[in-house]
């Protein structure tokens, strides 16, 4: 039974059923049950009270975003939650997810308990495997879910708020769920567009529910840097966040297993910090000045990236930071050697005499590495701050934020997954959001992620080889916004509503979707 009904979304909801006059049954029928006198007269007797039976239909599976991947069907009338009804845990560990679902649902939260009561909702830590996996059991008027880690029971709780959404019943059975890739993200540029730290706290909200657990905020770059800073307050554009702000960014993404992952973008990408320290902004051989670009052959630049890698591992405790690393303009010329001469004269001091610009910049992002690495962070780098052909490698423990194939030297994914290198997959033809449309970018569709779309299609529209799999750790949808004014907060929600519940959708079960596009999206309408 549980494979007839793994991996199926239909919708879920366990009704009783009477017994009818003549013996048949059909769901949800208040039987007016007639007497033969009546019948023989033709006159109608009194209704009485409908007779239960124990029958009742099989449950269908919850109809979820994501969906989930596994439901065993089980005859029984559902759950629904009823007001002072009781939300109980195993552990105090999974208070946090008790009182969220509590307060969600309009039930009482009673801590850890040990009795079992009708209509009662239990928390409780257990087992072992994939820390976001869960099991929720509907059975007996009750609901249990466990999980070997706390992310999963919070899981665990985010379906069971979708299936009750609007008065649904959580239907009778048991529920076995696990994501396909362990990276789920969303990545705002708050950069070049400032967001509200409300706005911003309305999509953490959002991305809880549908299951993702990484809230990317690309904070500096050329237009403006957008968190306050102690070590370097005049780099701190007018309009940013305070650190109170995003404190509580990071505590409400905590709560619910979202790791915020900070994003300071060095070499390029600098064009905000170098406004407020013009001596260190990359000349050419000529004097003129690379937009963006730091020296890097200069210790300055070093100290003051370092300054803030060093205070923001303060605020951002989560274990991921991503490096940057991509679009250096000093490697966009025909010769950077030549064009660079500081920067060629950097590299053969520091790595030999054959030494290039391009070790200097892969010896750069290394050093910047070195520097999270001491906080115990998970780093990543855009797949252009890999370079080909180098003496200086790439540290081997960096992942790569594979984006695009468009840029100079450009490289198939296949080169960094062949060299073993873990990947994220944040390709730019389906997963980049960029505000203006700007070159050839167009908005993302839902329906084309949902139906084109795998964790394999990393560049283009083919995917990797199967055996690969392993190694892309998931993917990441990313609102760009170097039109900042193209369109507004609430058009920006609006827009990127569909596609995240696509992406979630492939990255929690990567297989052919049970629902058409047509049928996800009303369920995706129905859910809210």
């Amino acid at each position: 039974m549980a494979a007839a009904f793994a991996g199926t979304v239909a919708l879920g909801v366990g009704v009783g059923v009477w017994a009818s006059a003549d013996g048949g049954a059909r769901p949800g029928a208040d039987v007016a049950r007639t007497s033969p006198a009546s019948r023989a007269t033709g006159r109608a007797a009194a209704p009485s009270s409908p007779t239960p039976t124990r029958t009742y239909p099989l449950s269908q599976a919850p109809r979820t975003i994501p969906a989930v991947r596994s439901h065993t069907a089980a005859r029984g009338p559902g759950w629904q939650p009823r007001h002072g009804e009781r939300v109980v845990v195993s552990d105090p560990r999974l208070a946090d997810e008790g009182r969220l679902i509590a307060g969600e649902l309009g039930l009482s939260y009673a801590g850890r308990k040990n009795d079992a009561k009708a209509g009662d909702l239990r928390l409780a830590l257990g087992g072992g495997g994939d820390q976001e996996s869960y099991s929720m059991t509907v059975k007996g008027g009750r609901v249990d879910i466990s999980g070997p880690g706390d992310a999963g029971v919070f899981y665990g709780t985010r379906t069971l708020k979708q299936e009750v959404h609007g008065g649904g019943t959580a239907p009778e059975g048991v529920v076995r769920d696990a994501p396909a890739k362990p990276v789920r993200g969303f990545m705002l540029d708050i950069a070049r567009k400032p967001y509200s730290a409300s706005w911003i706290e309305d999509r953490v909200r959002e991305l809880g529910d549908l299951k993702f657990n990484e809230l990317g905020l690309h904070f500096s770059d050329d237009q403006a840097f957008r968190i306050e800073s102690s070590s370097h307050p005049e780099i701190v554009s007018k309009d940013h966040l305070t650190k109170a702000q995003v404190k509580q960014i990071v505590d409400l993404a905590a709560a619910r297993h979202i790791t915020v992952v900070p994003e300071i973008d060095s070499p390029g990408h600098l064009g905000a910090v170098i406004a407020a320290h013009p001596d260190l902004q990359l000349r050419n051989v000529n004097g003129v000045a690379t937009r963006g670009a730091i020296d890097i052959s200069k210790a300055g630049s070093a100290k003051i990236v370092d300054d803030l890698l060093n205070e923001y591992a303060g605020v951002f405790p989560g274990g991921k930071w991503h490096l940057g690393g991509d679009e250096y303009q000093a490697l966009t010329v025909s010769d950077p050697q030549a064009s660079f001469p500081q920067l060629a004269a950097a590299a053969r001091r520091k790595y030999g005499s054959g030494a290039t610009v391009s070790d200097l910049a892969a010896g750069w992002l290394n050093d910047r590495a070195a520097t999270v690495r001491a906080h115990h962070r998970t780093m990543r780098a855009w797949n252009d701050g890999f370079f080909r052909n180098t003496s200086v490698q790439p540290a081997r423990d960096l992942q790569v934020a594979y984006w695009t194939g468009k840029e100079i030297g450009a490289r198939q994914p296949l080169e960094y997954l062949s060299a073993g290198r873990k990947v994220i997959n944040y390709n730019d033809e389906f997963l980049y959001y960029v505000l203006g449309q700007p070159q050839t970018f167009v908005y993302p569709t839902g329906q084309r992620i949902y139906e084109q779309w795998t964790p394999r299609v990393l560049r283009g529209t083919t995917p990797v080889p199967a055996r690969y799999d392993p190694q892309i750790l998931g993917g990441v949808f990313a609102v760009w916004s170097d039109f900042p004014n193209a369109q507004t907060e609430a058009q920006v929600a609006a827009g990127i509503r569909m596609p995240l519940r696509a992406t979630v959708q492939k990255l929690w079960d990567p297989g052919a979707p049970a629902l058409s596009w047509t049928q996800f999206k009303a369920l995706a309408d129905r859910l809210g």
